[in-house]
């Protein structure tokens, strides 16, 4: 992956286990740009490569804003952003990739966010701000202390409905929310499974194809069922590998000794997709949507399979 050497300009507590970050580049150099919903992956101090979207104006090309929630219990990712990065300290970084983009020519747009959910659609927001879009957000935290970037949402004033579980003593409406949108508005939504499986669940006028999502993590209830074995052919190196039905290709590769990029392991990152040759693919990401899917000649590797017999891997 191409790399950017990013200097950490600023870092600041943003709500309660919620920090933000500042990058800009070691050489004082604009940063490549970025669409809305866009991400880098972060090399951090402990070894873990992780996704964070990018919050700021998509026009500003010196400097890249992040905000990181602590996860206490996680992967581990979080709790050194949280406790190992300082001002000053130099990160290896990605450049952005979008897998979370906004449609430019929608109607309308809701946007539902909850918790560190905010980050992406942060830049949604400036966004439609800038094009004079009509849109709306919601957002949902369990308390006000958890309410993050409340400052940068202040000014849009009416446009943003905020929900405190505490304070309203019960969790969003996410059903009659989704009841009451207008049929032409384009939902996007991002933060805890929960909320965003209500989303695309509900009943509602919305297209299930106008429901745009950005994963944190797998959905609980979506856990991956074991199929048969199939063989995948790596075209690059020569060599045949079977799959069998407890392990992912991934996993495969690595017992194998390839080294692929990789982060999640769960198909919400992108970080370990794979050009796909030959074969038929058992999409079971949570990158791409089912129209996206089509035609797509790449996989991601960590929890899709085959529908065919055999796959031919560009590896």
């Amino acid at each position: 992956m191409s790399e950017l050497q990013l200097r950490i300009a600023d870092m600041s507590a943003e709500a309660r286990d919620v920090v933000r970050l500042e990058l800009v580049d070691v050489n004082g150099q604009d940063l490549p740009a970025f669409d809305p919903g866009a991400h880098v992956a972060l090399k951090l101090p402990n070894g873990a490569v992780r996704q964070y979207s990018l919050l700021n104006d998509w026009r500003d090309r010196g400097r890249y804003v992040l905000g990181v929630g602590r996860v206490r219990g996680g992967r581990g990712g979080s709790e050194s952003v949280h406790t190992e990065l300082r001002p000053g300290m130099v990160l290896r970084c990605a450049v952005p990739v979008n897998h979370f983009a906004l449609r430019p020519d929608a109607t309308r747009y809701l946007f539902i966010a909850g918790g560190i959910g905010i980050t992406p659609i942060l830049s949604m927001i400036r966004w439609c701000s800038a094009m004079e879009k009509p849109w709306q957000l919601v957002y949902a935290a369990r308390s006000r202390s958890r309410l993050a970037f409340y400052e940068d949402l202040v000014p849009y004033g009416e446009r943003v409905h905020l929900h405190c579980d505490d304070e309203a003593g019960k969790a969003l409406p996410v059903a009659q929310l989704m009841a009451d949108a207008p049929r032409d508005a384009d939902v996007y939504c991002c933060g805890p499974a929960p909320l965003m499986e209500a989303v695309r669940d509900s009943a509602s006028p919305v297209p299930v194809a106008s429901r745009h999502f950005e994963w944190f993590s797998a959905p609980a209830s979506d856990s991956l069922s074991s199929t048969d074995g199939f063989w995948i052919d790596l075209r690059r190196s020569g060599q045949s590998l079977q799959v069998p039905p407890e392990l992912s290709i991934l996993e495969v590769l690595e017992k194998h000794g390839h080294e692929v990029p990789f982060s999640c392991r769960e198909g919400v990152c992108g970080t370990c997709e794979t050009g796909v040759c030959e074969g038929e693919v058992d999409h079971r990401d949570y990158v791409y949507s089912e129209a996206q899917r089509e035609g797509l000649r790449s996989m991601l590797i960590c929890v899709s399979r085959a529908l065919s017999p055999r796959l031919v891997l560009d590896l």
